[in-house]
C-alpha cells in the first residue's frame, strides 16, 4: 500500500463515460484519468458522481482492470466499493486490494432505512473479516443527504478501536461543518484521515487539521483545487477558495453529473461526452447553453481537454 506521504490530497470521484448503448467507453475513462493524474488529482472510481449505483459488479472489475493495464498507478486509487449486498462489497473490495489500490471508499449498505450502528457496525466489520487482508485501507464514506443512512461519531469510534490500522479515514459528505470538525478533532490525533466531500469545505478542512477533499467537481476543475490544497497556508488561500466556490456554484445550479459531462463534452469537442445512463438525462439545449454561458462568465477553462477525446 502507499505510504502517507504519498496519497493524494484532492480525490475525484471519476465521471464515467458511455457509449451510445449506455455502456461504459474505456477510451474516454482511461484518458480522463490520465488527464488528472497529470494534474495530481487522487482517482475515486465508483464514487457517486461516477454513477456507481448504475454500474454493475463486472463492468467497475472491467474498468478497474482497465487502468491497470492503461499503466495508471495503482497508488492514485481509491475505489468506491460500498454495496447493499455485503458479497459484492466484498468482492469489488478483494479486488481493489489485490490491485494495489492505495484504499477503498465505502459507502454503508443504504436500501433499508433507519438501521441500527449495531447493524452497520457488523456490515463493515464482515466486510473487513471477509476481505480478510491485513493491506486493506478502508475509507468511510458518511453522505446522509443521498444515502439516508448516517455514520455516527461513536459508530465510527467502534470501528477504529476494533480495526485501528484498516479503518484509515472517511469522506464526510454530509454538508455540516460542525460534523467534520468534530470527526477530525475527535479521531484526527488517532491518524484517522478526513476529507471534506466538498473543495468547498477544503480550506476550513485543511486548517483544522484534515487532509484534503474527495469532490466532484475535481473531474473539471482540478487544477485549482489542488492549488488551494498544496498552497492553503498561504496569503492568498481565502481568495483561491472563494474562487473554487464560484466554479462549484456555477455547476450546483443545474444536475451535476450531466452538468460536469456537458462541460466535458463542450471543452474536449467529444459530444458523446454528455451521454449518462438512465434514470438519469442529459441537460437540454437550454440548460446546456446556461450552463457554457455561465462557466464562460466565471472564466472557467479546463487545459487539456482536448486530450479526453474520443479518437
Amino acid at each position: 500500500m502507499t505510504t502517507q506521504a504519498r496519497i493524494p490530497g484532492v480525490f475525484s470521484p471519476v465521471l464515467t463515460p458511455f457509449d451510445e448503448r449506455h455502456r461504459p467507453a474505456l477510451g474516454r475513462y482511461v484518458k480522463h484519468c490520465r488527464w488528472l493524474r497529470e494534474q495530481s488529482v487522487g482517482l475515486a472510481i465508483f464514487g457517486t458522481n461516477s454513477e456507481a449505483s448504475s454500474l454493475s459488479l463486472t463492468e467497475k472489475h472491467s474498468l478497474l482492470d482497465a487502468l491497470l493495464e492503461a499503466g495508471v498507478e495503482p497508488e492514485a486509487l481509491m475505489p468506491g466499493t460500498g454495496a447493499c449486498a455485503l458479497p459484492d462489497a466484498i468482492a469489488l473490495t478483494r479486488h481493489a486490494v489485490r490491485a494495489g489500490s492505495m484504499g477503498v471508499l465505502v459507502l454503508p449498505p443504504f436500501y433499508y432505512k433507519g438501521v441500527s450502528d449495531e447493524g452497520l457496525f457488523r456490515y463493515y466489520a464482515e466486510l473487513i473479516e471477509g476481505v480478510g487482508d491485513d493491506q486493506l485501507r478502508m475509507y468511510l464514506y458518511h453522505i446522509p443527504p443521498v444515502s439516508q443512512v448516517p455514520l455516527g461519531l461513536d459508530l465510527i469510534g467502534r470501528l477504529l478501536d476494533r480495526y485501528p490500522r484498516i479503518v484509515a479515514g472517511v469522506k464526510d459528505s454530509g454538508g455540516d461543518w460542525n460534523n467534520t470538525a468534530a470527526m477530525i478533532e475527535r479521531f484526527g490525533p488517532r491518524g484517522f484521515q478526513v476529507y471534506a466531500g466538498s473543495e468547498a469545505f477544503l480550506l476550513q478542512t485543511l486548517r483544522a487539521g484534515g487532509v484534503g477533499c474527495i469532490t466532484a467537481t475535481g473531474n473539471v476543475n482540478p487544477s485549482p483545487i489542488v492549488a488551494l490544497q498544496q498552497r492553503w497556508r498561504e496569503t492568498d488561500a481565502d481568495a483561491l477558495q472563494a474562487g473554487l466556490n464560484a466554479t462549484r456554484g456555477v455547476f450546483q445550479q443545474f444536475p451535476m453529473i450531466p452538468a460536469m459531462k456537458a462541460a466535458i463534452a463542450w471543452k474536449s469537442g467529444d459530444a458523446a461526452w454528455a451521454t449518462v445512463r438512465p434514470p438519469l438525462v442529459e441537460l437540454d439545449a437550454a440548460q446546456s447553453a446556461a450552463l457554457r454561458a455561465a462557466l464562460e462568465g466565471n472564466g472557467f477553462d479546463m487545459p487539456g481537454a482536448a486530450a479526453l477525446a474520443d479518437a
